[in-house]
């Protein structure tokens, strides 16, 4: 280099050392930078609400599953195998329960509308077995049941009358099929009342069991005494 240039670029360095740095405040830039950045060009990439929604809860179903794997015995294996057990309990109980329906006394009326024949009872219990609704088969047959026996004269038509005492009033005529008489109350109260649904196999036992009572003949010695004592007035005291 010359000694020419030396000097000139001497000059330089001195003038470029004797003018003051560019200080801007730290507020100020702060707010111009954050400008900046929010222009929509820096943001055409980003997700959209609802996948930001779904990466939060994602994140917190991971949380709650880290916290409580730490918890549960064997870590995350442990905690694997008990919502297994879990889900195969509900899954039992609900086989077992069925459908959970409505819920109210357990101890209603087997009627609940107009009067009809026992046929018309049988005819729409066949209807809705057709149709695999077993909850309505089961109550039509039970009604169908109750029916034809207070149209043999086997009980006495009487409103209100519930399940459980149709089949303990049936049950003193017709001896052979109490226990019969007593298990499809109970179905029809559960089906009924008590929240549970009915089954294909409950509203056979129901259907073999109205056939069968109206073959059977029924003990009206028994039956007629116990009517009798029924009836007879209760003496008090001597006389």
């Amino acid at each position: 280099m010359s000694a020419t240039g030396g000097t000139a670029l001497v000059g330089l360095l001195v003038r470029a050392s004797a003018t003051p740095p560019v200080d801007t405040p730290r507020v100020p830039a702060r707010e111009a930078a954050r400008r900046e950045l929010s222009k929509p060009m820096y943001h055409e990439n980003d997700p959209n609400l609802l996948e930001r929604a779904l990466d939060r809860f994602w994140k917190w179903v991971g949380g709650l599953f880290d916290a409580a794997s730490g918890a549960a015995p064997g870590g995350a294996l442990g905690l694997v195998a008990i919502a297994v057990f879990v889900l195969a309990l509900a899954a039992a109980l609900w086989w077992r329960l069925g459908t959970p329906r409505r819920m109210s006394s357990p101890h209603g009326a087997v009627f609940d509308e107009r009067p009809r024949s026992a046929a018309e009872h049988r005819a729409a219990a066949e209807a809705h077995a057709a149709a695999r609704r077993w909850t309505e088969a089961v109550q039509e047959r039970m009604r169908a049941i109750v029916r034809s026996l207070e149209e043999r004269a086997l009980l006495d038509p009487r409103p209100g009358r519930t399940a459980d005492e149709a089949a303990a009033e049936a049950g003193r005529p017709l001896p052979g099929h109490a226990d019969r008489l007593r298990a499809a109350a109970r179905e029809f109260d559960d089906v009924t009342y008590g929240g549970r649904t009915a089954t294909e196999t409950a509203y056979h036992r129901l259907r073999d069991l109205d056939t069968d009572l109206e073959r059977t003949k029924p003990e009206l010695t028994a039956f007629a005494r116990q009517s009798a004592a029924d009836s007879a007035p209760v003496r008090g005291g001597a006389e």
